[in-house]
């Protein structure tokens, strides 16, 4: 699971994302320029802001450590075409023809047609396809066909029929349509389904296969395309030889030198069963690559590389490809690790019901991690903490590993602020409790979520996996789940007990008034008027949030205050907040473990929605006045291998990326391994 930034946007212009490249420096030089030298802002159009971001202690690593990491920087970079054709079916045709035409024309650059196509094209780099990252919506072109056809002609440029078309017109307008009342697949344009497939296929397609050991249930689907075949459905899957096989050919030849300089025995073997797995498709032995990566703790370098998260899916079957490269912090790592040696204490205390409890927590490993590389789905929108595997029973009998991106959050943090917070907080003490608490607040939330939140609860005996039981709630109801653990136990004074805080109460405080400012009001500022919310966070955070105020107005637990026509919302009484999130953790596990299709509806459709259109027109004229940008994203550090005559790597420098353009124009020109059509 993968948990978003909820802060970010209101504390720094958010934070999420990746890409640039002119070659500058040696990696040495650039460690010794100080972290307030360090320039992180790379770009900024329409609603994204793009950054950079360093890797401390890449010097430190010794010459096998960091040939580990660019092995599994280029595995991870040799799919990224992989994720451009799942999103959807027209995306690698439309990106090569925009990037011919911005690469090859000689005409006027300074016309605001121009200038609108140019930001055309990195929104649509900068989302992996033409639908919006984060709103699902199909991104929509200033510039006018004419323009685009006269672009094709100058350039020689072929783009025609549909994919040309569907840039203008309003077909496959949603990549993944979440709404109630409709046939979701049929309606989504993610490429996970093949025309004609609809939710009741899938359905039924699905309740036909049966694991051969019912208590460890295979992730059916996860790595395939479902298609109709005559009338037959079909699954296409991802593997060598097979769907999306010439670019999964180059990630095996990666990883295959990557296992040859492995930290230990634990890391080589997971490694292996990787690489068998690229190259059957078996899901047998993608299980068994997650026991075996779940229990190779030891080593200073890890890594995330597949198809993994479902949230793309609108049923949640499928995973979309990503690949991050990560270096332990050890500092930060042994600082949290006390979460992982404490998770027993907070299933145990939790307000969960006691069928509901695991009653032996196990295997959960926590770090923080320095980024190395991204890519695929992680990039350039990367997340900020990442808890995996996603298999319930293994979380249950061998554990997960939680990991917060620390080099990620920390490049956010220095970018810059904006004073967007001074306009949505209701008084200066909620102020003066966001500047001094919420950087601290912010990290234990994501500690919390991934360590605690994740890892807690089970399913009642022979209640099927969430993506069959909740369907299309399933992921919002899990990061839900995952997000009331965190808040429930960031207002507890054991976490200043474990040292994890100087004063939990203040601590605590900031991390309420932040998410509660955020689910009601500020995060809106990423819809346009009058949209649903659709995102799995988005939709969490509102329901979280709404159901709370809603249940605490009796007591008048979260007053909303009205002031020279701007709406606040102010937390009288934080004991009775933590008790409410509380009690919807309690029911929110209830409905996990029992699979409760209708209660899961209703929670989300009753208050993760539906947004009141007067508070959201009065927020995005109030957020009018900032320039800073509500989506933050990353280009990745330019790892260059230096060999010998004897062509063998003797040195693996850093290179600052110094365009979001460029380093987008030259991943496309090194890992281009997929045709047009798939």
């Amino acid at each position: 699971m993968k948990l978003k930034s909820t802060l970010s946007f209101i504390l720094l212009g958010v934070l999420l994302f990746s890409c640039g490249n002119d070659k500058t420096k040696e990696n040495k030089e650039d460690l010794k320029v100080t972290e307030t030298a360090f320039n992180y802002n790379v770009d900024q159009f329409a609603d994204i802001k793009v950054l950079r971001y360093q890797i401390p202690g890449w010097e430190n690593l010794t010459l096998k450590e960091q040939k580990l990491v660019y092995y599994l920087t280029q595995a991870g970079l040799s799919g990224r075409d992989i994720i451009w054709d799942q999103n959807y079916k027209h995306n690698l045709k439309i990106r090569k023809a925009l990037e011919n035409v911005y690469t090859n024309y000689k005409g006027d650059k300074t016309s605001e047609e121009w200038s609108a196509f140019e930001v055309y094209l990195k929104r649509v780099w900068f989302s992996n396809g033409i639908h919006h990252h984060y709103s699902n919506d199909k991104i929509k072109p200033e510039f006018t066909s004419d323009y685009l056809k006269q672009l094709l002609a100058e350039t020689n440029t072929v783009l025609e029929g549909e994919a040309f078309d569907v840039i203008f017109n309003d077909v496959d307008s949603k990549k993944v349509n979440q709404a109630k009342g409709v046939d979701n697949v049929a309606q989504s344009a993610v490429n996970f389904y093949g025309a004609g497939v609809t939710n009741k296929d899938v359905e039924t397609f699905y309740a036909s296969k049966k694991s051969p050991d019912p208590s460890k249930p295979l992730s059916f689907g996860l790595n395939s395309q479902l298609v109709k075949e005559n009338g037959i459905l079909k699954e296409r899957v991802y593997k060598s030889g097979g769907l999306y096989g010439s670019a999964i050919d180059e990630i095996i030849k990666w990883l295959e030198l990557a296992k040859g300089v492995a930290e230990n025995e634990a890391q080589a073997n997971a490694l292996g069963l990787l690489i068998s797995y690229y190259k059957t498709g078996d899901l047998q032995t993608w299980d068994d690559y997650n026991v075996a990566w779940t229990a190779a703790t030891e080593g200073n370098i890890d890594y995330i590389n597949s198809f993994i998260e479902v949230y793309s899916d609108p049923l949640g079957y499928r995973g979309s490809y990503e690949n991050i490269v990560q270096i332990k912090d050890f500092d930060m790592s042994k600082k949290m690790e006390v979460l992982s040696q404490n998770a027993q204490w907070f299933e145990d205390n939790s307000t969960l019901m006691e069928a509901h409890k695991k009653k032996n927590v196990v295997g959960v490993s926590y770090k923080t991690v320095n980024v190395a590389g991204e890519a695929g789905d992680a990039s350039p929108s990367t997340p900020i903490g990442v808890n995996l595997p996603n298999a319930n029973w293994i979380r249950a009998a061998v554990g997960s590993k939680s990991v917060s991106l620390g080099n990620i959050v920390d490049a956010s943090n220095n970018a810059g602020n904006s004073d967007r917070l001074k306009e949505f907080v209701n008084d200066e003490e909620e102020l003066e409790l966001e500047d001094n608490y919420s950087k601290q607040a912010d990290k234990l939330h994501t500690a919390l979520h991934e360590v605690i939140g994740h890892a807690s609860g089970q399913l009642n005996p022979g209640i099927g996996e969430t993506k069959e039981t909740l369907k299309n709630y399933a992921s919002t109801l899990e990061e839900g789940r995952a997000d009331l653990v965190a808040l429930y136990y960031l207002y507890d004074s054991k976490i200043q007990e474990l040292g994890l805080t100087d004063n939990w109460e203040k601590t605590g405080k900031a991390a309420y008034n932040d998410y509660i400012r955020n689910g009601l009001l500020t995060q809106l500022i990423r819809l346009n008027l009058g949209d649903d919310v659709e995102e799995a966070h988005m939709r969490n955070r509102q329901w979280i949030s709404a159901w709370v105020f809603e249940k605490g107005k009796a007591d008048n637990v979260i007053e909303k205050i009205s002031r020279n026509g701007k709406t606040y919302y102010n937390i009288n009484d934080y004991a009775k907040l933590r008790k409410l999130f509380g009690e919807l953790l309690r029911e929110t596990q209830r409905i996990k473990s029992e699979g409760d299709y209708k209660a899961a509806e209703a929670l989300v459709e009753n208050y993760g929605v539906k947004v009141d259109q007067k508070i959201h027109a009065e927020i995005l004229e109030r957020n009018k006045q900032f320039n800073s940008a509500p989506y933050t994203g990353y280009v990745n550090p330019i790892l260059v291998a230096k060999t010998n005559e004897a062509g063998e790597i003797v040195e693996v420098t850093v290179e600052k990326p110094e365009t979001f353009v460029e380093q987008m124009l030259d991943y496309s020109k090194k890992y281009n391994f997929l045709p047009e059509v798939n």
